[in-house]
């Protein structure tokens, strides 16, 4: 008798598709002024490379650090969009001060200020994505608002480089123009999403009580741990841009960088998510560490910009392959009540570990060069894939999906 086929999976929420828009547009807005960022700093406002990494590394992780407080407080509350808009609106309103900023100070207020606004929604958003999807679709989920959120990451900057082009190097006016699609984002997120209905009877207590922490048990804090040390191997990508311009390519052209990346990320985010709902994901984690080690390599003997921008598409297929999973990880190792504290702890420690990271990144690139910062990069890749047969044996057959 032949077996039944499976039942068919049941199809993504629309309010996925709403926050992944959000997503998209954030990032559109974002990326027009990141993109530019790192030589605006450099070249108009005279800092060093240390300095970049600093702001950049202080930068990134005060987002993931208030993470863990938005997480908790959005398990406490039971509430998740209202923290979420709460997020979204401050990195909106953040942008107009990158184009008023007349020297450094304005502009690391401004960059403090929305990744503020980024940690505030982080983990209520992906909480909430997780709460409204179907466990047997989940990876899928987070591949698809990962791939929207990618697609503004590399639309922002080729809308840079025309406006650039267009403008005459004119910063200031693309600071400007980006203030519109972070409104918009406020906007859909307001009238597109529903917070969830409560489920009736159960507690809210105080979810980061030691009774409640001791329930995130040690394949959860494994999947942290090897998350701290890929976040020491991903610092900044203001450095993949300040490699760009390092060999050669032309000031208004440089956010090309950021669009080659984006858009690998982009197309391979989504497929890399549906295939984690299928595949271990202790093997397809270790698949983009090997693949952010190639990476590392090509941009640390790079000396045309063929191998820096083969260098940056293979960090944009690893970043497709890993950054969704972890998400996935994540949830899958969580209880249901506690993944917005779940969340804010691995962002905390691996907000901890991004400022390493940036720091770290950004010394070596002033005391020998940038060969120097992407083969470190490479050896933390590395460290953390010979950690991943402890995670393999801890998951003996796969966590699956946690309702």
């Amino acid at each position: 008798m032949a077996a039944r086929p499976p039942p068919p999976l049941p199809r993504i929420p629309a309010m996925v598709w709403a926050l992944g828009l959000v997503s998209l547009l954030t990032d559109i807005s974002s990326e027009m002024i990141h993109s530019l960022l790192p030589m605006f700093m450099v070249g108009t406002l005279g800092l060093t490379a240390l300095a970049v990494g600093l702001i950049e590394g202080l930068a990134e992780a005060t987002a993931l650090i208030v993470k863990v407080f938005s997480g908790v407080l959005s398990d406490w509350l039971g509430r998740r969009k209202a923290l979420a808009l709460l997020g979204y609106a401050l990195g909106a309103f953040s942008k107009p001060l990158f184009a008023l900023a007349p020297g450094a100070g304005l502009i690391v207020a401004a960059r403090l200020t929305d990744r503020v606004g980024k940690g505030i929604r982080g983990a209520p958003r992906d909480a909430l994505i997780a709460d409204i999807t179907p466990a047997a679709i989940r990876g899928a989920a987070f591949g698809l608002r990962q791939s929207l959120d990618t697609v503004g990451a590399f639309v922002g900057p080729l809308l840079a480089v025309g406006l650039m082009l267009l403008w005459a190097n004119d910063f200031r006016a693309v600071f400007w123009v980006a203030v519109i699609p972070g409104l918009l984002a406020v906007a859909v997120l307001a009238l597109g999403v529903r917070e969830p209905p409560r489920q009736d009877g159960v507690r809210r207590g105080n979810p980061i009580r030691r009774d409640n922490l001791r329930r995130l048990h040690g394949t959860y804090w494994w999947v942290v741990a090897l998350g701290a040390v890929f976040t020491l191997a991903r610092f900044s990508e203001a450095f993949l841009v300040l490699r760009a311009q390092q060999v050669g390519i032309a000031v208004a052209l440089v956010p090309l960088v950021m669009v080659a990346m984006n858009l690998v990320y982009a197309a391979s985010a989504y497929p890399f998510g549906r295939l984690s709902d299928r595949l271990s994901h202790v093997h397809l984690l270790g698949g983009g560490l090997a693949v952010l080690i190639v990476s590392d390599v090509l941009l640390a003997t790079a000396r045309h910009w063929g191998m820096v921008m083969a260098g940056v598409a293979l960090w944009g297929i690893h970043m497709g392959m890993t950054q969704g999973l972890l998400s996935v990880m994540v949830a899958n190792t969580a209880p249901a009540d506690l993944r917005g504290t779940a969340y804010g702890m691995f962002n905390l420690v691996s907000g901890v570990a991004l400022l390493a990271a940036s720091l770290i990144a950004g010394a070596l690139w002033d005391a020998w060069g940038p060969s120097a910062t992407f083969w470190a990069g490479g050896v933390f890749a590395a460290l953390c894939l010979a950690g991943l047969p402890v995670l393999q044996r801890m998951l003996p057959q796969e966590t699956g999906p946690t309702p």
